[in-house]
């Protein structure tokens, strides 16, 4: 019976991580991540809250779609929102109808989330460590607390990009949001006899999704021109390997997916509804902006070299300058598809009321 990986000795792991490193020439480093990875998912989607996340982002694309080839760096882990805010936004058509809603809403969520992950995912990790006989630290950060990392103990060492730590970011779904169950290993699965490797059948929301959220962000840098953190290119890498594969064309003609996406930067971020500063309603209807120019795109472009000295990105991986024409290239043709499904686009700025009811005005102040 093949013995777990995580479950050897210091040693025995890094013979193994060093033997898998010279057999498909990726880093030790980072082979360690992608398992600690795949263990951190596995632990979520077997516990009893495995019904109420879906998997998505770079993670999805990566291990279940198999469109990037590219290590993860953060699991993105969407909610059921009405799990947070027990409201009937769970149920929800579209983005708030005026911004106190919007901001209501996001203030709620932000209050709310740091406990609930405290109260409801810390203890399922916490659990699975324990069951595991592993070592790990657990600690929620982030702006509003809405993230949790797993630090684990490293024996494979990298660059200051690849952090000995697994980044879980926690995100609102909606109950209209699609997803499928898909199963997802670690990279060197049943490439070293007699060592099992963790595996998991995460609830996986759709490519479409993926590609949305990620042009959303996108054209969210490109109108503030800031880097949330220094790890934002790995969407616009995302974006170009989405544009060779066969889900661009259905992502970029999905209407569903673009309001979706927009409704979930909402819950995200109120200050950045529609009639702001950032239009997401404009940005799905056909003015769309994913490449930056100025200090924005060589901050991007900083960024790209860190994670490609890191060893983050394949060898054959695009240089800059071909991501971003690749790139533009997304950007010109969801703009088409757009504008020819305008009859599909709000053109007022839409409800969270419940199917089929309209949200109540109120007055000014």
């Amino acid at each position: 019976m093949a013995e777990p990986f995580l479950s050897l000795g210091r040693e025995d792991r890094l013979e193994g991580l060093e033997a898998a490193r010279s057999l498909t020439g990726r880093p030790a480093h980072l082979l360690e991540k992608d398992i600690w990875v795949v263990w951190a998912i596995s632990a979520l989607f077997e516990s009893g809250l495995g019904t109420k996340l879906v998997l998505k982002g770079g993670t999805s694309l990566s291990k279940a779609f198999k469109v990037i080839d590219r290590y993860s760096d953060s699991i993105n882990i969407a909610y059921d929102v009405g799990m947070i805010t027990g409201g009937i936004e769970a149920h929800c058509n579209y983005l708030p109808s005026q911004r106190s809603d919007a901001h209501r809403l996001v203030e709620t969520i932000n209050e709310r989330l740091p406990e609930w992950i405290e109260s409801n995912i810390v203890p399922v990790l916490v659990s699975a460590l324990a069951r595991d006989s592993l070592a790990g630290q657990l600690e929620i950060v982030g702006k509003h607390r809405e993230k949790l990392r797993l630090t684990y103990p490293a024996v494979g060492q990298g660059a200051t990009y690849a952090v000995p730590a697994v980044l879980l970011e926690f995100n609102a779904r909606l109950a209209s949001d699609p997803y499928q169950i898909m199963p997802i290993s670690c990279e060197i699965d049943e490439q070293i006899p007699g060592i099992s490797f963790p595996h998991a059948n995460p609830r996986v929301a759709g490519a479409s999704q993926a590609f949305w959220d990620k042009a959303i962000v996108a054209h969210a840098y490109c109108k503030h021109g800031q880097l949330q953190d220094d790890r934002l290119v790995r969407h616009w890498y995302d974006l170009a390997a989405l544009a060779r594969s066969e889900f661009l064309a259905p992502s970029i003609k999905d209407r569903h997916a673009a309001l979706s996406a927009i409704r979930r930067m909402a819950l995200r971020n109120g200050e950045d509804s529609p009639g702001t500063s950032v239009d997401y309603v404009d940005a799905v209807g056909g003015h769309l902006q994913i490449v930056p120019e100025g200090q924005a795109l060589s901050a991007l472009a900083t960024d790209y070299l860190a994670m490609a000295e890191d060893q983050l990105l394949i060898d054959d991986a695009p240089g800059f300058e071909a991501l971003m024409q690749a790139c533009r290239q997304v950007e010109a043709l969801a703009n088409k598809a757009a504008l020819q499904a305008s009859h599909d686009i709000p053109t007022r700025k839409p409800s969270l009321a419940p199917h089929g009811r309209r949200a109540a005005r109120r007055s000014p102040g």
